[in-house]
C-alpha cells in the first residue's frame, strides 16, 4: 500500500511515519510545506490511502488559515479527482471547527470541501475533530501547552498558567496513531479517538513538577497506566540529552555499599547492595514488612530463624542461577557472602523505609 501523508514534517506526521516505517507492507509518500501543488498532484496519483494532516494553526497573517487549511484541502480533492481513482482520506480537523474564529472557520471549510467531494466522487472520507494532542516531538510554544510545560520544566524554565482550574481535553499521540492505522486497515472504529482525558492545567503542571522532583526524592508517580503513563513518557521525551541520567544516593561502609534506586507511593522501593567475601548483612526481623532478594553476582547464604519456635533454615543461591529469596515476617534473617568475589544483590521492599516506624528490629540469626 502506498500511503501519502500531507504535513509529514509536523508533530502528528512524524509520529505516523515512525509507526508506518515499522511495517513491511507500506510505502510512504510525503507532502510538506516546501512542496508545490504539482508535487501534490503527482503523489496523489501514486497513493492508495491519504492521511491529510497538513494545516496552519499559528500564522502571522490570519489569511494563511484559509490558504493552509481550506484551499489546500480543495486542491487535494482536485488531485484525487484528477487521479481517476477513489482514494480514501483521513483528515485531521480540530474541535475548534465548531467555533466562530478564523482557524475554526478554515478547518470547517476544509471539512465541508472533503464531505462534498466524497458525495460527488465516492471516495471514503473520515474527518477526525481532534482535541489537544500531546506526546513526543510536539513543538513547545506552538503545538500545545503540554509540550511547552514539558520543555520548560525539563530545563528549569518557568511556565505561565493563567487559570490553574481551566480544564482541557487531551488525546495521546500513540492513541491517535493507533486510530489512524485502524482506519487505514478498514476497521470500523469511528472518528472519535479514545481515550480522551479531561484534565486541569494546574494538575498537568503539578504532575510534571512531580516527575522532575522524583529524581531527588526517588519517589515515582504511578506511571504505568492511563493519562499519567502518557504524560510521563511525554515529559521524558523533552529531556535534553545531558539530563538523560542522574545520580542516586550511595551509602558505603567496610562491608560494601547500599544504593537506593526507586521508591513508589504504594509498591515499595528498589535498591541494591554489595558485600565483600565473608561479610554478613542483615540480622533483623520484621512484623509486617516483606522483601525480595535477588543475587545477581556472587554466592550467598541466607539464614532464617523463627522468632518464637527457634526453627532454623538456610538458602544458598548464586548469580549464575537466578532465584528470588523472600524474607518472611516473624523470622529473623541475614545474608552472607560465601563466595570468593564481591557479591551484588538486588532488593525490593514492599514499603518505603520509614525511619520513625522502620518495622526492623535487630536480632542475630545465630544467638
Amino acid at each position: 500500500m502506498r500511503v501519502l501523508i500531507t504535513g509529514a514534517n509536523g508533530f502528528v506526521g512524524k509520529n505516523l511515519i515512525a509507526h508506518l516505517k515499522e511495517r513491511q507492507d507500506v510505502e510512504i509518500l510525503t507532502f510538506g510545506r516546501s512542496d508545490d501543488l504539482e508535487a501534490l498532484v503527482e503523489r496523489v496519483a501514486q497513493a492508495d490511502f491519504i492521511f491529510h494532516l497538513a494545516g496552519v494553526n499559528r500564522p502571522q497573517d490570519p489569511a494563511e488559515f484559509g490558504q493552509g487549511n481550506t484551499e489546500l484541502t480543495v486542491e487535494l480533492c482536485k488531485a484525487i479527482e484528477a487521479s481517476g481513482r477513489q482514494i480514501s482520506v483521513v483528515y485531521t480537523s480540530s474541535s475548534q471547527a465548531l467555533l466562530d474564529n478564523p482557524y475554526g472557520a478554515s478547518k470547517r471549510g476544509a471539512e465541508e470541501a472533503l464531505q462534498a467531494f466524497s458525495i460527488q466522487h465516492g471516495s471514503t472520507v473520515r474527518v477526525l475533530r481532534l482535541p489537544n494532542v500531546f506526546g513526543k516531538w510536539a513543538r513547545p510554544n506552538y503545538n500545545s501547552a503540554v509540550a511547552t510545560f514539558c520543555h520548560n520544566i525539563a530545563r528549569d524554565l518557568p511556565i505561565q498558567i493563567n487559570d490553574p482550574a481551566a480544564v482541557i481535553s487531551l488525546v495521546y499521540i500513540d492513541d491517535v496513531i493507533a486510530h489512524f492505522l485502524a482506519l487505514m486497515e478498514g476497521e470500523d472504529v469511528g472518528v472519535e479517538v479514545q481515550p480522551q482525558y479531561q484534565v486541569s492545567v494546574g494538575e498537568i503542571a503539578d504532575r510534571l513538577h512531580g516527575f522532575k522532583e522524583s529524581r531527588s526524592t526517588l519517589v515515582t508517580d504511578r506511571v504505568g497506566d492511563g493519562f499519567v503513563r502518557a504524560l510521563y513518557s511525554t515529559y521524558l521525551s523533552y529531556l535534553p540529552p545531558e539530563r538523560f541520567s542522574y545520580e542516586v544516593p550511595k551509602y558505603g561502609d567496610p562491608r560494601g555499599v547500599f544504593v537506593e534506586m526507586l521508591k513508589t507511593p504504594d509498591c515499595g522501593q528498589f535498591s541494591f547492595f554489595t558485600a565483600h567475601p565473608g561479610i554478613t548483612r542483615g540480622g533483623h526481623y520484621h512484623h509486617t514488612k516483606t522483601e525480595k532478594f535477588l543475587v545477581i553476582k556472587g554466592r550467598a547464604r541466607f539464614g532464617f530463624r523463627h522468632m518464637t519456635s527457634g526453627e532454623f533454615y538456610e538458602v544458598v543461591t548464586e548469580g549464575d542461577k537466578p532465584q528470588i529469596v523472600e524474607t518472611v515476617p516473624g523470622w529473623t534473617h541475614d545474608i552472607t557472602n560465601i563466595g570468593d568475589d564481591e557479591m551484588i544483590v538486588m532488593l525490593w521492599a514492599n514499603e518505603i523505609f520509614d525511619r520513625v516506624r522502620p518495622d526492623t528490629y535487630a536480632c542475630q540469626v545465630k544467638p
